[in-house]
């Protein structure tokens, strides 16, 4: 069967399009500084009535009267501070450039009009505001690339969103809208989660306007690998309750109300589990973005892994190691040129300590290494056939890919 040109755009178009904005910030700048504690504390010094509505004042799990239970309770205080974020970008237009061939010209007929060298890209996601102003958080591959964003309030309200930076490393994005006196979050602690607890999402999924999901923390600290994504530099926080496309950049609240973290990710093989990013780590980067509309995360260059007697046995042997212990932290390799390999680690060191803190996991290492920052000394111990160790290693800046 021959194809038009327009039947045959319909067909890509149907393949091509679809999934979440994967939509560089501006690189705007503010001049003012905001810290986690003043980001934490900024709803305190709003007069009440311009933040959250009334919260139910009732005993938690109540069902009488009516019917408001600490989840309702939550979602009254957090769901007008959550936004949904329409976002547009102009892709190549995989179409037009196929047809410059000449004999699929000569096959579709040299009688079809061109098709636009360009066509336009439409996501969905979420964010939630944190400073009466206007300033809001999201996730980088909701706004990334981004030609506009337009940002919607739960009370209707539309406004133009501008991009102050984005930061692929960790997912993170912010952006600023023109407004006062907007409703705004709490954020809460992420450090302390234990699964079991309550965990509430709210977002935008599948366009459907404040959606919230219940479900519990059902791990923490699972690193970049296990979800999915081993590009990223994140501990995630691991919950059943139920994410889709569009919660991508909503918040995950506590029990309390409080955000504990920022929805992002989802595994396509996963049956009913969802990631998020640690709030800590979102508002940290969002400081740095806001201030300087980038993020430079300390580098060390080493693939490390967490030992196990079978990885022992199976690193000594691919490497021609002499790894004596059974638990720990182990290089596998180092990068060229790299922090780790001018200070001296080598492939088979098992880290002990950084900073003189005792590290049992690639997860708390990872941790502490993107605490510190760029050109700070950082106190390395580690083992190597039986004997320690200690190095001072100085991060460089992560490589950002061109």
């Amino acid at each position: 069967m021959k194809l038009s040109l327009k039947q045959l755009a319909v067909y890509i178009s149907l393949l091509v399009i679809g999934g979440g904005a994967g939509l560089l910030g501006s690189g705007y700048l503010l001049p003012k500084r905001y810290s986690f504690q003043e980001l934490k504390n900024v709803t305190a010094a709003l007069p009440s009535e311009s933040v959250n509505p009334p919260a139910y004042s009732g005993p938690i799990g109540n069902t009488g009267g009516d019917n408001v239970n600490f989840i309702a309770t939550a979602v009254q205080k957090v769901g007008p501070a959550v936004v949904r974020i329409n976002a547009t970008r102009k892709v190549a237009n995989p179409i037009s450039d196929a047809l410059k061939n000449p004999l699929l010209r000569r096959f579709f007929g040299e009688d079809e009009q061109p098709m636009p060298e360009e066509r336009i890209e439409r996501g969905t996601g979420s964010g939630f505001i944190l400073t009466d102003n206007g300033l809001l958080l999201t996730n980088a591959h909701v706004v990334a690339d981004t030609d506009t964003v337009q940002v919607t309030l739960k009370d209707g309200r539309t406004f133009e969103g501008k991009v102050q930076g984005v930061d692929a490393v960790t997912d993170v994005a912010v952006v600023k809208i023109q407004a006062k006196k907007l409703p705004t979050v709490k954020l809460g602690n992420s450090q302390n989660l234990i699964p079991g607890q309550w965990a509430i999402a709210i977002g935008n999924p599948l366009g459907l306007d404040n959606t919230v999901t219940i479900g519990i923390i059902s791990a923490t600290d699972r690193t970049s690998a296990q979800v999915g994504v081993p590009e990223k530099r994140v501990s995630f926080i691991q919950t059943d309750a139920a994410i889709n496309p569009g919660n991508s950049g909503g918040p995950l609240l506590n029990a309390q109300g409080e955000v504990i973290g920022v929805n992002t990710a989802i595994r396509a093989d996963a049956q009913g589990l969802g990631f998020a990013i640690p709030i800590e780590t979102a508002a940290r980067i969002a400081n740095e973005l806001f201030t300087k509309g980038r993020v430079d995360h300390p580098f060390l260059g080493v693939e490390m892994t967490d030992l196990t007697p079978t990885k022992k046995e199976q690193i000594n042997q691919e490497n021609k190691l002499n790894i004596q212990q059974d638990a720990g932290v182990v290089i596998k390799s180092t990068l060229e040129n790299s922090p780790a390999k001018r200070a001296g680690l080598l492939p088979g060191d098992v880290i002990q300590k950084i900073n003189r803190k005792p590290v049992k996991t690639a997860a708390q290492v990872q941790r502490l290494v993107e605490s510190s920052s760029v050109g700070d000394t950082l106190e390395i111990e580690v083992s190597r056939e039986g004997k320690n160790h200690i190095f001072k290693v100085q991060p460089g800046a992560y490589p950002q890919k061109k």
